[in-house]
């Protein structure tokens, strides 16, 4: 098929016409081959300076073999989604005892061995759920409990490894109950980190430094904050559930009342009522923070907060421009308070600029709450309007002029300028920098994910079932379909085609397990299967 390339942009012919094969003929309805000009046109604007297990040649034959495919009418979501997948293969790496994913290519000095970083851990889990090959997860979950630090930095282990295994039902997350039943435990004794007190309080709650935190100069600070609480609520859902899952009824009931109580506590002393919003609360006087942060929606990331109980007000800062919208994502503090600030000299600070990690949790947060509960505060557009910025924010304009695609460590929010980037460059002008390009295709966030689970609307279950619920907006795209996707042994795939015009397969919303259809709407709407 004819590849054509308009402004640093891959079109296919595909795009321009109609795909001619059927699912219904037990045959995919998107061809792989047609979306490798996007991996071609990453390869050839990429300077390779660090290569792992998958080089940049062997790229796209990893990436046939084990992606799910994509195909919409928005260019900018087509280009981030394979730009992710290209990125992610990246830091795919190889150990002498199996596979880590890193989050820096570079060796960081703060990483611990192999350079593993435990605070973006659960997003490799999230994003590299989909993949068909299960090893490199596999062995990154062992690698955690045998010769990691899960706790060198706030981690959801259990949580993602429990999303991991609603995706692939692989049988190590349950192999690993005794483990991360030891991990849990072993954030209870308090201790100092740089001056603060981090770990579980007299009070029930948890309390971590800012910076371990992975958010270091927070307005808020260190303390009781609503990520590390958030965390470690979903960490116990997913232990009972594992527990459950494994016959053990005594961790499982011990789990749900871990749980239970730190719901209790997230929603009485981290909420401030006047402020409609989860704070942090203090390590220094023990009271709520004056300042509202993006980690305050880090609760519905897992569906911590009740339903109809209020909470969801919260949500409408962010849609405000006093709040947390901006031109190029959502700010990590709220524009209107003293505290929001976007200085140029520190590499990484987060009083006010757009951190890819806090978009990511925020999105998934914000599908829960779209999918999960009861409010009329965001709707399926909101939702979609983020997550263009985030598609739209993923570019660099190289020193030539050239736009390329790109993720780094944070952003400007009013110009997309990569802060952390210019700001080591500076360094290295002036003889300070210790790493070339460090940020360079940054592993700190999800984004595919969100493309499936959010966007396409996979929601993955327990059990032999899947939940689709698309969350595009009716009257916004015509057509788009997610193909190729490995879920529990099954191939599923997600076709909406207005005019039936696209694919020829009809016209709707159509769900296919293993090339054959299993549902067809005229709208786009819910669709609860058994496989």
């Amino acid at each position: 098929m004819k590849k054509i390339f308009i402004t640093g942009v891959c079109l296919l012919a595909s795009t321009l016409g109609v795909v001619s094969l059927s699912a219904r003929d037990g045959v995919s309805v998107l061809h792989p081959d047609d979306f490798k000009c996007y991996i071609d046109r990453f390869n050839a604007d990429d300077d390779e300076l660090y290569r792992q297990y998958v080089s940049n040649d062997s790229a796209w034959g990893f990436l046939k073999a084990n992606i799910p495919f994509f195909q919409c009418p928005d260019k900018d979501v087509e280009t981030a989604y394979y730009y992710r997948w290209w990125t992610f293969r990246k830091h795919i790496k190889q150990t002498p005892t199996g596979f880590i994913i890193s989050e820096f290519l570079p060796d960081v000095r703060w990483a611990g061995k192999y350079n593993s970083i435990s605070c973006p851990a659960g997003h490799h889990f999230y994003e590299g759920r989909w993949l068909k090959d299960n090893r490199f997860l596999n062995k990154y979950a062992d690698f955690w409990f045998t010769e990691g630090e899960p706790r060198r930095y706030s981690f959801w282990a259990a949580n993602s490894l429990l999303e991991y295994y609603k995706v692939t039902s692989d049988p190590v997350v349950l192999s690993l109950l005794d483990s991360l039943v030891d991990n849990y435990e072993k954030w209870t004794p308090l201790e100092e980190r740089r001056g603060h007190i981090v770990g579980l309080h007299d009070d029930g709650l948890y309390s971590m430094h800012c910076t371990f935190d992975g958010m270091e100069f927070s307005v808020g600070g260190s303390g009781k904050r609503p990520t590390i609480n958030s965390y470690m609520y979903g960490d116990a859902v997913a232990i009972a559930e594992i527990a459950r899952l494994k016959g053990n009824q005594k961790i499982r009931e011990k789990y749900n009342k871990k749980a239970d109580v730190l719901k209790k506590l997230v929603e009485t002393r981290l909420w401030d009522g006047e402020a409609s919003f989860f704070k942090t609360r203090s390590d220094t006087n023990d009271s709520l923070v004056d300042v509202r942060e993006l980690q305050g929606y880090t609760p519905w990331y897992v569906n911590l907060p009740s339903d109809n109980a209020g909470f969801a007000k919260a949500w409408s800062f962010l849609l405000s421009n006093d709040g947390f919208r901006a031109p190029y994502g959502m700010t990590t503090t709220e524009q209107s308070h003293p505290g929001f600030q976007l200085p140029a000299k520190k590499p990484c600070t987060w009083n006010g600029r757009v951190w890819p990690f806090s978009t990511a949790v925020t999105l998934t947060a914000m599908a829960n709450l779209l999918n999960n509960y009861h409010q009329d505060i965001v709707s399926d557009r909101d939702y979609f309007s983020e997550f263009l910025k985030y598609s739209r924010s993923q570019k660099l304009v190289t020193e030539d002029g050239k736009v390329v695609s790109w993720i780094d460590e944070s952003q400007n929010p009013y110009t997309g300028e990569w802060m952390t980037r210019n700001a080591i460059k500076r360094r290295a002008a002036e003889g300070k920098a210790e790493f070339n390009e460090r940020g360079k295709h940054y592993n700190h966030s999800t984004y595919c994910d969100l493309v499936i689970s959010g966007l396409v609307g996979i929601r993955p279950q327990i059990g032999n079932s899947v939940v689709i619920n698309p969350l595009v907006p009716d009257n916004t795209w015509d057509w788009f379909c997610l193909d190729n996707v490995y879920y529990k042994g099954h191939v599923l795939t997600v076709v909406y085609d207005r005019y039936g015009e696209k694919y020829n397969l009809g016209k709707g919303f159509m769900v296919f397990v293993d090339r054959q259809l299993k549902s067809h709407t005229k709208k786009m709407k819910k669709v609860s299967l058994d496989l």
